[in-house]
């Protein structure tokens, strides 16, 4: 999972989704070209339900060589075809989900306001590590609340790639990206972008350039 020259756009699709209508919202957002890695994460929703998503959503990837990571289940994400799989502190282990991928897949962790967390899943192996929240979120309930500072001293200490996490918008991201992001992943700062999805993937990615240009 790489990005380009800036900081890569993590995108996670919102919890709840009517698979239809969605898919043809994604296409679009995908074909701006803003996103670098998807993230599909449903919540209570069956395991029919996930399968389903995957085999609407992984063609749109697959067609533009973006990596699809499922949340959580990495069983379901092996025999899917998912390039990854990310799972957090309530899900099961980093080891089992690499055993389950195998090395060839993508796996990554979240490791909200824990460098400790992260050093040692870095270590093991793990893909990226994910900080957060640093920003208020509406998508869930966050566990911890972390500033740039943690993201300026894992990239000082380690080249595990890191991913912000956590209420980003184009409006706020500044300081993320200059503290070291190799992603930002974002949810409503897309889903919910006042004129369209579209719009909010741009303006991510816009924001991140101008960031990186200053």
């Amino acid at each position: 999972m790489n990005a380009d020259e800036h900081a890569g756009l993590y995108l996670l699709t919102p919890p709840k989704i009517e698979l239809a209508s969605f898919t043809e919202k994604l296409k679009s957002v995908l074909d701006t070209g803003a996103v670098d890695c998807l993230q599909l994460r449903l919540k209570d929703v069956g395991d029919d339900e996930v399968r389903k998503a995957i085999d609407a959503i992984l063609p749109l990837c697959n067609g533009l060589d973006i990596p699809l990571i499922l949340n959580d289940r990495p069983d379901i994400a092996k025999k899917s075809g998912c390039d990854g799989v990310h799972v957090g502190e309530d899900d099961v282990s980093y080891d089992e989900a690499r055993a389950i991928m195998g090395e060839e897949h993508i796996v990554g962790v979240s490791c909200y306001d824990s460098r400790h967390r992260a050093m040692e899943l870095g270590e093991k192996g793990a893909d990226y590590v994910a900080f957060g929240a640093f920003y208020p979120t509406q998508t869930k309930e966050a566990k911890t609340s972390v500033t740039s500072e943690i993201l300026e001293i894992w990239t000082t200490f380690t080249t595990v790639p890191c991913v912000a996490i956590g209420g980003i918008t184009a409006e706020n991201l500044a300081p993320i990206v200059l503290a070291g992001a190799d992603f930002v992943a974002v949810t409503g700062g897309v889903w919910n972008h006042p004129d369209g999805p579209e719009a909010g993937a741009r303006a991510i990615k816009a924001a991140i350039i101008a960031t990186d240009i200053e």
